[in-house]
């Protein structure tokens, strides 16, 4: 290499005077930062929130958060935001609740505008949302209508659009499970409807989204433990949510070349109005999460913060992962 040919930066240069210059300068700012950080401390996870057995309780399909008892916590009062997502323009399916509500409270948090999409008789959860979504200043956009028809998604993406002005991030949450202790329970009715909500509506969905994503958007799909440790008596269910980490996988790998990241959140036995509204039997309900190593149910709150990674671009060489959660059991 010629004198001409040296690079600008050498070893030298960055460790000497510019590398001390530079050090100086940060450091203060640093350190500054460091001091104005509240000491967080520690809490057992394991005593976090209620353990079982938990109060009998039913509601007519698809249930409502605001009818469960205890009230699952989806970080209404305890999300704190960070800008992390600031500008962002979010579609949520299933927002009203469950992961789709801490997901939808957490984006708006972080700085997003957020779109919900819910069945039509879980208003009263999905006003609650939108509330906390403008309460943070941003944009809150209310869609309800249901996902097992193709012309709704499709109208649905065009009305996130419209609102928002513009989407880079969809999450594909929402979910049906009904709980049958025999594949001689299931009708042909039953099985179809919980097919086309949990696989046929996300693939209208991001058909109608994907010509619409730029590059460094994402999409996001909420999958389950049943996906590789079913329980016998969600023989359907389980099946939608094996699709549904395969098509986040298979999807990662047609859009990274586009710059669009594809992953996966794959809970637990989390609180939610899935299992109150028919996704588990009462003595199954009574005892649920109780066979976790942290003996509890997770709460909807608990995995805000990995749909706002996710999405974030800083996390912007994680395409194809599915991320677990689920109180030490199972896998990934």
């Amino acid at each position: 290499m010629t004198a001409s040919e040296k690079p600008f930066f050498t070893r030298q240069h960055i460790g000497g005077s510019a590398g001390v210059g530079l050090a100086a300068s940060v450091a203060p700012a640093l350190a500054q930062g460091a001091k104005s950080m509240k000491d967080q401390g520690l809490q057992n996870p394991a005593d976090k929130y209620p353990k079982p057995p938990y109060k009998k309780q039913s509601q007519p399909w698809p249930g409502l958060a605001s009818g469960m008892e205890p009230r699952p916590d989806h970080g209404e009062t305890s999300y704190k935001g960070s800008g992390r997502l600031a500008g962002r323009k979010a579609l949520i399916t299933g927002g009203d609740s469950g992961m789709g509500r801490a997901a939808a409270i957490a984006y708006a948090r972080e700085g997003a505008d957020v779109a919900i999409n819910y069945f039509p008789t879980e208003e009263p959860d999905a006003k609650e949302v939108i509330d906390l979504i403008k309460a943070e200043g941003r944009v809150g956009v209310a869609i309800p209508g249901d996902l097992r028809d193709e012309k709704f998604c499709q109208e649905l993406v065009a009305r996130a659009i419209d609102g928002l002005g513009s989407l880079d991030i969809l999450v594909c949450n929402a979910g049906r499970q009904q709980a049958h202790d025999s594949i001689l329970d299931i009708s042909s009715e039953d099985f179809d409807a919980t097919t086309k909500t949990n696989i046929y509506a996300p693939f209208w969905i991001i058909k109608a989204a994907l010509p619409h994503l730029k590059p460094g958007s994402v999409i996001i799909g909420t999958t389950s433990e049943q996906a590789y440790d079913p329980s016998p008596d969600l023989y359907d269910y389980a099946q939608t949510k094996a699709a549904t980490m395969n098509y986040i996988k298979a999807l990662a790998k047609q859009l990274g070349p586009k710059g669009i990241r594809v992953n996966g959140v794959a809970p637990g036995p989390i609180w939610t109005p899935l299992q109150v509204s028919g996704g588990a039997s009462m003595e199954k309900l009574e005892k649920f999460g109780g066979q976790t190593p942290l003996g509890r149910a997770g709460q909807p709150a608990e995995l805000g913060s990995i749909y706002v990674q996710l999405a974030a671009a800083d996390a912007s060489y994680a395409t194809g992962q599915v991320y677990g959660s689920a109180g030490g059991s199972g896998q990934p």
